[in-house]
Formats: structure tokens, C-alpha cells, sequence
């Protein structure tokens, strides 16, 4: 992710969280859908096209690589849907997978972290526990993009010492 880029977003997601213009994440979707803050405690805001030059520029580079992941791994993409995510000291989510019982349509997980000077103590990691091989942390060091399927990768989110800040998207098939 370009630095200027990753910059300006971070700017955009700690602007949103000042004025208030997040909102708490639930988990489940439809009518299963609901607040349950021990299990999740981050704040969202889903990326609209025109929300914002940076923004544009973000969900231009995702089209390019929904484009490339097609063209190499034939996955069949159609769309890009994305938050950003805040996570006030303290907040995280416990250990799931990103796509919904009956809903297969989310194929690939991107993760695009906007944390400038993140130091290994802050906390925050996104652990993944992939099958048969333990565990695996990724700082949420500005810049840094984890892409995984969404279907098979079991995840968390860390607690922090500070306000941590990311883009978490899905590549999704029509469902």
C-alpha cells in the first residue's frame, strides 16, 4: 500500500472515530445480527465509492487485485465490500471465521493496517490459526496488508494498548 496512501486513510478512520461517525460491529448477519461487545469490540464504517479521494484510490487498487486474483486463481470475484475498523485500547475480537454459515459469497479476506509507528508491545496482532500449524501473529504495522480465504482461516484480533486502525474487506462471489 503506498505510504501516502495508508496516511491518509488512517487520517480519514481517526477523523470518523473523533466526530463519532463510526458504528459498534456487530456479529451474524440479517436478523442473527447482534451486538455482543466481549466478543467483538471494534467500530466500523463501510466504504462508499466518492466517500473520499483516498477512499477512491484504496477501492481503485482492490479492483486491480480482484482483476489479478481472477486472472491467476480463477476465483470467479464479482465485488469488493469494505470497513474501516477501530479498535479503542483494549477491544478485540475473539477467534472466527469470515464467512457466514449460509452465506458463501465472501471468498477471500483483506486486512490493510493504517498504524503508524506500531511497536511489537502496543499489542493488537491479528492472530491466525491455520489448520495443523499452530499459531501465526501479523503487527498491524501501517502498510502491512494479510490476505487469507475466508472460509477456511480461523482469526482474532488481539487486544491493544492503543488505538489500532485498518481496512478490513471482502472479495465476494454474487451470491
Amino acid at each position: 500500500m503506498p505510504p501516502d496512501l495508508t496516511v491518509a486513510l488512517a487520517r480519514e478512520c481517526t477523523a470518523l472515530a473523533a466526530a463519532g461517525s463510526l458504528t459498534r460491529a456487530g456479529v451474524g448477519h440479517g436478523t442473527a445480527k447482534s451486538l455482543q461487545p466481549d466478543v467483538r469490540g471494534d467500530q466500523i464504517r463501510w466504504l462508499q465509492a466518492g466517500q473520499s479521494d483516498a477512499c477512491d484510490q484504496y477501492l481503485a487498487i482492490m479492483e486491480t487485485l480482484r482483476i489479478a486474483l481472477n486472472r491467476e486463481f480463477f476465483l470467479g470475484l464479482d465485488e469488493y465490500e469494505s470497513h474501516f475498523a477501530f479498535y479503542p485500547p483494549g477491544a478485540s475480537y475473539k477467534p472466527h471465521r469470515d464467512r457466514f454459515r449460509d452465506d458463501d459469497s465472501r471468498v477471500i479476506s483483506v486486512v490493510v493496517y493504517l498504524n503508524a509507528d506500531w511497536l511489537p508491545e502496543h499489542g493488537g496482532a491479528l492472530r491466525l490459526h491455520p489448520e495443523g500449524s499452530g499459531t501465526r501473529d501479523i503487527l498491524p504495522v501501517a502498510g502491512r496488508i494479510a490476505v487469507f480465504l475466508s472460509a477456511d482461516m480461523l482469526h482474532e484480533v488481539l487486544p491493544a494498548t492503543r488505538d489500532r486502525l485498518s481496512l478490513t474487506g471482502w472479495f465476494r462471489r454474487r451470491a
